[in-house]
C-alpha cells in the first residue's frame, strides 16, 4: 500500500487494524515526530525565558510561531496544488487548531515561565495516556487489557518520577501543564481522524492556514516593545518551535499516527519527557542525574512491550444497530 493510499484510510468503525509493515513505519514515523517534539520544552524555555530573565512573551510565542508556521504551510499547499478540505472535516480541523495551535503552546509557554524544563518534561509524561484515552472516545478504538497496562504502567512510571523528583508538590505551572497535556491529546486525535482521510503532512499545514486570520494579527498585537532586549537565543528558540515544533514535526506525526494506528503509536510519546531531559542539559545547562537514566530505561521496556500488542476499532454491537444517520463519536 503507497503511503497516500495508507494516510487516506478511514478509520471506520468496521476497518482492519494496520498491517505490520504499516504499522512498523506508522511506530518510525512517530517516533521521529516525537524526537522532533521533545526540542519543544527547552526551545520554548529559551524562547519564553525565565520569570526572572523574561525574553519574548509566551503570547508572541504562541501565535507567532502559528503564523510563521501557517505562511510556510500556505506556500506548501499552493506548491503541491493541494485541494481545499471538504466542509465535513472543518469541525476536525478546527478542534486540532484549538488544541494544537493554542492550547498545548499557549499553556506550555506561560507554565515554562515559572518551571524549568526538566519539571514540565515529567509532568507533561502524562500526553500518551490522554492520547489514548482521547482515541479510545473519539475514534472508538479498543485495546486490550495488557496494552492498557503497558500505558498505564508508563503513566504511573511518569507521575512517580514527578513525585520523586518535584517532591510531590503541584503548583499553577503544574495545572497548566496538565491543561496543556488535555490539549494536545484531543488535538492529536482529532488532527489523526483527518489525517486517515487526506495526505497526512497536508492536515497540520491546514489547521495552521485556516488559523492565519487570529494568529497574525495576535503576533503583531503582541510584537515585543524591544526588539534589542531579547537575546539571539530567544530568537533560535522561537525560529525552532516555528519550523519543527509547529510544522515539519506533524509531516512524522500524523503520518505516523494515520499508518500505525493513534492508540499504539501514541504510546511513543512515553519517551518524549526523557527526551526532553537529554536535550535540556545541553541546551539550558540543566543537571542529568542517575535516577532519570533510570526511569528512561523503564519506559523504554515499558514502551517496546506496549508497542506489541494490538488494537482495532469498535463495531456496532449486533444486537443495538446504530440509528439510521447516527455518526460515530
Amino acid at each position: 500500500m503507497s503511503p497516500q493510499a495508507a494516510a487516506r484510510r478511514p478509520l471506520a468503525a468496521h476497518a482492519p487494524g494496520p498491517s505490520a509493515k504499516d504499522a512498523a513505519r506508522g511506530f518510525a514515523l512517530g517516533a521521529l515526530g516525537v524526537l522532533i517534539f521533545a526540542m519543544t520544552l527547552p526551545m520554548t524555555r529559551l524562547a519564553v525565558g525565565s520569570a526572572s530573565a523574561p525574553q519574548l512573551s509566551p503570547e508572541f510565542v504562541t501565535a507567532a510561531r502559528a503564523a510563521l508556521a501557517g505562511l510556510l504551510s500556505l506556500a506548501y499547499l499552493g506548491w503541491v496544488g493541494a485541494a481545499r478540505p471538504a466542509r465535513t472535516h472543518w469541525s476536525a480541523l478546527a478542534v486540532c487548531a484549538l488544541g494544537t495551535v493554542v492550547g498545548f503552546p499557549l499553556s506550555l509557554a506561560l507554565a515554562l515561565r515559572d518551571v524549568d524544563a526538566m519539571h514540565a518534561a515529567v509532568v507533561t509524561g502524562v500526553l500518551p495516556l490522554g492520547t489514548a484515552v482521547a482515541a479510545s472516545i473519539y475514534l472508538r478504538q479498543r485495546a486490550g487489557r495488557g496494552f492498557w497496562i503497558c500505558a498505564l504502567l508508563g503513566c504511573a512510571l511518569v507521575l512517580v518520577f514527578a513525585a520523586l523528583k518535584g517532591q510531590g508538590r503541584l503548583s499553577a505551572a503544574d495545572g497548566l501543564l496538565l491543561l496543556s497535556v488535555a490539549s494536545a491529546s484531543v488535538g492529536y486525535v482529532a488532527g489523526a481522524q483527518v489525517s486517515a482521510k487526506l495526505p497526512a503532512e497536508q492536515v497540520i499545514c491546514w489547521v495552521l492556514v485556516f488559523s492565519l486570520p487570529f494568529t497574525l494579527p495576535a503576533s503583531l498585537v503582541t510584537w515585543p516593545a524591544s526588539v534589542a532586549a531579547v537575546q539571539p537565543s530567544a530568537w533560535v528558540g522561537l525560529a525552532y518551535v516555528t519550523l519543527f515544533s509547529m510544522w515539519l514535526g506533524f509531516f512524522a506525526w500524523y503520518r505516523g499516527l494515520a499508518l500505525g494506528g493513534v492508540m499504539r503509536v501514541s504510546q511513543v510519546q512515553l519517551l518524549q519527557p526523557f527526551l526532553a531531559l537529554l536535550f535540556a542539559v545541553p541546551v539550558l545547562g540543566e543537571r542529568l542525574d542517575a535516577m532519570t537514566v533510570l526511569f528512561a530505561v523503564a519506559m523504554l521496556v515499558v514502551v517496546a512491550v506496549g508497542k506489541r500488542l494490538p488494537t482495532s476499532s469498535v463495531s456496532a454491537p449486533a444486537a443495538h444497530p446504530r440509528p439510521a444517520g447516527a455518526q460515530p463519536p
